[in-house]
């Protein structure tokens, strides 16, 4: 059954997937560049600049950010502390709203990542739930389920949902109702490529690979002077998520049946898959040891690799770092290859965050008015968050991509015309089921790029598929 309450103790993927990749992201940025706001004044960037979780940073507090007006109905909003520039961005918008009328104070908490399970269960708990909160896409289902969450349908317009891209109104509706408004996506996979290098070797630096193969023609041509070809994750763990896109681009489906009933890891497409990555790896195309996790995209910055696979937050890792200036202005992106180039064919998921009301909030109008007013208002506020986040996040309503494209900043941007236009209407949503099966088929991947028999690799992922399955009882519960 779609509305079934997941299994006890059962972590979403989108869960997982974020944790990993904003902690892992947290650390690069603290051990390479001083972040903050310098960023937004040149443009921006996304996931590389959180301080580590456990850090103070300024503004970075469970201490409320301000004390209630008196008169005023206060709408209590927890953000998950992300990137520096965003905590800024928040708390400016914040003061904004709370400045725009007369009957409403919100009061913005930034909670640092490594607290904020603990801190959100033990509020749920104690009744003290704060009445808005940033929510990943696979929690919104699970929520709901669990009654976390209150329906916005009929607190918020219509029309303000219609102006959602429809391939992203399923990330915060649950059978037909919204509980969340979308306020960004980042494909998982964009691929990153020099264009001076490119010109070196003899290759069109404005035609790059749109096929597996050429891709790899072109990773053997790179690969010379003490530089590799191409980049892309090659442990598990980072397997699992980031080859999702890649998963869906072979198959056309991911390794377990559409009711999670039964696995599907040894479709012939999945061995296509694995074999790409060992071709890369055995014919030493790509580093042969991970030195830094896929969400890094450094082994690009420091020149090591000519083309890279990485997020679109890597835009903002290297426009950030000013040891990378002479890399980041020869670097262009493209969509991630096709097996077949067909360019429409799914090569990337997205991820992102929306923000939701809480279900026992005792003034869910209110708090569902600032969501409108931040998320679903004004074109010019949400223009402004991809701006200073250098144009490495990408809009999640109609109107904003509108009006990005007809702004003269937005327009020149090449990031942003070829992630929107290129990228983000084919990609899917991340998968919704246990992180188990993701690891499963990461695992099998990895066997595989390191020499291991490829069908020995996919029987594996398909028996531990399988045992996911049984013994969390998924047949059937697939939303």
């Amino acid at each position: 059954m779609a509305d079934k309450a997941p299994a006890a103790g059962r972590t979403t993927l989108e869960e997982e997937s974020m944790h990993q990749r904003h902690g892992t992201l947290a650390r690069i940025v603290t051990a390479t560049f001083a972040f903050a706001l310098v960023v937004g004044a040149c443009g921006g960037t996304n996931n590389a600049s959180s301080p580590p979780a456990a850090s103070a940073a300024p503004g970075s507090s469970s201490a409320p950010a301000a004390t209630p007006a008196e008169g005023k109905v206060v709408v209590n909003f927890w953000q998950r502390q992300f990137e520096d520039y965003q905590q800024a961005w928040f708390k400016k918008q914040v003061d904004a709203f709370n400045a725009s009328q007369d009957k409403v104070q919100v009061i913005h908490t930034v909670v640092p990542g490594d607290a904020w399970d603990a801190k959100v269960k033990a509020a749920q708990a104690a009744g003290t739930s704060p009445d808005v909160v940033t929510t990943n896409y696979g929690g919104i289902r699970p929520g709901v389920v669990q009654g976390q969450f209150a329906k916005l349908d009929g607190m918020i317009d219509k029309a303000k949902f219609d102006d959602i891209s429809d391939n992203v109104k399923s990330f915060v509706s649950v059978d037909g109702s919204f509980y969340g408004y979308p306020m960004l996506v980042e494909p998982s996979t964009v691929l990153f490529y020099r264009k001076d290098l490119f010109t070196a070797a003899g290759l069109d630096p404005a035609k790059p690979p749109t096929s597996w193969a050429e891709l790899t023609d072109a990773a053997k041509k790179l690969t010379k002077d003490g530089k590799f070809g191409m980049n892309i994750a090659q442990v598990a763990g980072d397997l699992g998520w980031s080859s999702w896109g890649l998963q869906y681009n072979s198959t056309g489906h991911l390794p377990i049946s559409d009711d999670w009933s039964k696995p599907a890891a040894t479709d012939p497409g999945y061995h296509k898959l694995a074999e790409f990555y060992q071709s890369l790896y055995k014919q030493q195309l790509m580093p042969q040891e991970a030195t830094y996790g896929y969400a890094d995209c450094s082994f690009y910055g420091e020149g090591t690799v000519a083309m890279s696979a990485c997020g679109s937050w890597a835009i903002g890792q290297l426009s950030a770092n000013p040891d990378w200036k002479d890399v980041f202005s020869n670097t262009a992106v493209a969509a991630f290859p096709s097996i077949d180039g067909d360019a429409t064919k799914t090569t990337a998921t997205l991820g992102g965050w929306t923000l939701t009301v809480d279900a026992k909030s005792k003034n869910p109008q209110p708090a569902a008015d600032f969501i409108s007013w931040l998320l679903a208002g004004d074109t010019s506020i949400m223009m402004d968050f991809f701006k200073t986040a250098g144009y490495s996040k990408y809009s999640t309503r109609k109107s904003v991509e509108a009006a990005l494209a007809a702004d003269p900043e937005g327009s020149s941007n090449p990031f942003l015309a070829v992630v929107t236009k290129d990228i983000l209407p084919h990609a899917k949503a991340e998968p919704a089921y246990p992180w188990d099966i993701s690891l499963a088929m990461g695992t099998a991947i990895e066997k595989s790029l390191k020499g291991g028999d490829i069908d020995a690799a996919l029987k594996e992922a398909d028996a531990a598929i399988a045992d996911v399955i049984a013994k969390q009882k998924l047949a059937g519960t697939a939303p």
